[in-house]
């Protein structure tokens, strides 16, 4: 995975407006927080969103496929799926695909010992 860190600027830049948006290196990528929850994460110079059954139909409409890496020689499917290109030319796109992610990403978390998951 690349740690380029151009393009993960250009991403923070882009979901901006969102507020609350950083970057953290992880395993040779980044993942994407908003407010402490990763709803994105970019990998080989590509950015995935986080999908779940509330989101997924978007994504296999548009084709975006999911993010996948090999294990011991078995494809392993992740949760996240490829941003839309047209997102790249349109920062309001990108961020609505975004908050998409993040609404996923609050769904799906785990909580830990000792907290109560807010929704």
């Amino acid at each position: 995975m690349t740690q380029d860190s151009e393009f993960v600027g250009f991403v923070l830049d882009s979901l901006q407006p969102l507020g609350g948006v950083s970057a953290r290196p992880m395993l040779g990528g980044w993942g994407i927080y908003k407010d402490g929850v990763m709803f994105a994460l970019i990998a080989y110079d590509m950015l995935y969103f986080k999908v779940d059954g509330g989101n997924r139909a978007a994504y296999e409409d548009a084709g975006l496929p999911y993010f996948t890496y090999s294990d011991k020689g078995r494809p392993i499917r992740m949760p996240y799926c490829e941003a839309p290109s047209e997102g790249f030319d349109d920062a309001e796109v990108l961020c609505a695909w975004a908050r998409e992610a993040y609404a996923a990403a609050l769904r799906t978390r785990k909580v830990k010992r000792g907290q109560v998951k807010s929704t």
